[in-house]
């Protein structure tokens, strides 16, 4: 049998706020991890996540 918690999950689908949560998360830990080796590199994956959150943010604006 098949969980019931990943039928679920595959029927449902993810709002564009929660990619982009996801996305934020990612390149977060990304630049987290550069950190200790390049700093630049580092620094752009930061810049990347910041914008991300302006989206974000803009969404939320959006639906209030």
């Amino acid at each position: 049998m098949l969980n019931r918690k990943f039928i679920m999950g595959f029927f449902t689908r993810k709002s564009k706020k929660d990619k982009l949560n996801e996305q934020y998360k990612k390149k977060l830990e990304q630049a987290y991890k550069m950190s200790t080796s390049n700093r630049s590199e580092s620094d752009r994956l930061t810049a990347e996540a910041n914008d991300i959150l302006e989206e974000i943010k803009k969404l939320e604006e959006a639906e209030s």
